[in-house]
């Protein structure tokens, strides 16, 4: 579990990779600290209250945890098994009670702190794609620290907070309404992570109005190799985002690990079917673009498919992923890296389809007492279950998102000033660029021959 850890932890510099490639050379810096950052910002307010609000015995009717339950992780530091010890006067051995570590199921509890933790950073992260190239840094973080203090921690909550029940079936731990009233299906963030980023993403880009030029001037990626890696190490880092979900080394650990590869396949080939049926030419952008779409769709479904709905997630996740991305030109918002058409309407294809392909063999079937799928004879119980899940986080995510977007556009400022904009925020917003061009030749004989 730490190696998952580790692996979603690596998922966000993955992720800055991406999207910094994505950006104008002008702007790669600042596409990739809004990344970054985010690790540092919500890493302090996780540990400080937001593991408590997500996962402290529920208060609220499941709407949040405790608050002040694990406030600074309040006894979880610092303690370590020990047995009882019995007492020896002649040796001088003073009895002991035997000292216990808090579980989290079978692991540590800071351990799925940790692992926990790793899931919010990611979440915020993707927020910035939406926005890049004209949000001020200082409005993005104070965006992301209130917006995941308000609505992923108790989204969180909502959809990962399970029930815990003891020998005797009482229930001695109370979790989220979503997971345990409703019993959708989220294995590992379809809904959580990814539809809660991407309706973010799409409130935040309206109340900041169009990049100067979009859509008209071409603002093409600077730099595909970039994309490529950062896709590279979000595949790499998924294993530990979806497989590191069963939170034990187990089948259902290897099932989740070969569903989500099968998926992240299907929906790459169709990506670049779709581009080579559309244009004519099948990109590496696309492939990048279909890796992410096929991982995202998978996230909440990977504990329910079987090798023939994984292929179909995929596969409908890479087209309908590959077509949603060209709304934004249809509709007028400025999405800037499709965090909207591959992130919200890949994290809704993949929450839905658990309706029609919950297979009877999967691991989230056998948790739930042999619930089915549509397509196996269960009905449209599940489908429902999951769009109230779906669309429940949606419209939560983009109401609040909004709120705040504005709330912050009317008091410090949201967007960059267009003398800004146009030097780009490297230079603007941190000083720095990430390219030195001047350095390149500069020698003082060629600086000679240009002079003369």
């Amino acid at each position: 579990m730490l190696a998952s850890s580790a692996l979603v932890l690596l998922m966000t510099p993955g992720l800055a990779f991406f999207y910094g490639g994505m950006v104008r050379s002008k702007n790669v810096l600042n596409m990739i600290m809004m990344s970054i950052s985010s690790m540092g910002l919500i890493g302090v307010l996780w540990v400080i209250y937001g593991f408590s609000v997500g996962f402290a015995n529920d208060k609220f009717g499941g709407l949040i945890g405790d608050p002040a339950q694990f406030f600074g992780l309040k006894g979880l530091i610092g303690t370590n098994g020990a047995a009882a010890v019995a007492a020896d006067a002649a040796n001088g051995v003073t009895a002991a009670d035997a000292v216990k570590i808090p579980l989290a199921g079978t692991i540590p509890m800071t351990v799925f702190v940790a692992f926990q933790l790793m899931f919010a950073i990611i979440t915020v992260a993707l927020i910035s794609g939406a926005v890049a190239d004209r949000l001020k840094f200082g409005a993005w973080l104070l965006f992301a620290g209130v917006w995941g203090t308000v609505v992923y921690f108790p989204v969180a909550h909502w959809v990962f907070d399970a029930d815990v029940k003891d020998a005797a079936g009482n229930v001695i731990h109370h979790g989220g309404w979503l997971v345990n009233k409703i019993q959708a299906i989220d294995f590992a963030g379809g809904t959580a992570v990814h539809i809660n980023a991407g309706a973010a993403g799409l409130a935040l880009c309206i109340v900041l109005g169009k990049r100067k030029g979009w859509p008209q001037t071409p603002m093409r990626p600077h730099n595909l190799t970039m994309v490529m890696l950062g896709a590279g190490l979000l595949w790499f880092g998924w294993y530990g985002f979806n497989a590191g979900s069963a939170v034990s080394s187990n089948g259902l650990a290897g099932s989740t690990f070969m569903t989500t590869s099968i998926a992240t396949c299907a929906a790459m080939l169709a990506w670049l079917l779709v581009e080579k049926i559309r244009d004519g030419k099948p990109t590496t952008l696309g492939a990048a673009s279909g890796i992410v779409a096929g991982l995202v769709a998978i996230t909440p479904s990977c504990s329910s498919v079987n090798v023939l709905g994984a292929l179909a997630v995929g596969a409908v996740a890479g087209i309908a992923c590959a077509l949603a991305v060209g709304l934004k030109f249809k509709l007028g918002f400025d999405d800037s890296l499709d965090v909207v058409g591959v992130h919200l309407v890949g994290g809704v294809i993949g929450t839905l389809m658990i309706g029609f392909f919950l297979a009877p063999e999967s691991g989230a079937s056998q948790g739930l007492g042999g619930v089915k799928g549509l397509f196996y004879g269960g009905g449209f119980d599940q489908l429902g279950k999951q769009a109230i899940g779906a669309f429940s986080v949606l419209a939560f995510s983009f109401i609040v998102s909004l709120v705040l977007a504005y709330a912050i556009k009317f008091t410090i400022g949201l967007r960059a000033d267009e003398e800004s904009e146009f030097v780009g925020l490297d230079e603007s917003e941190h000083a720095e660029s990430a390219y030195d061009f001047a350095a390149v030749g500069g020698t003082a004989r060629s600086t000679a021959v240009k002079e003369a």
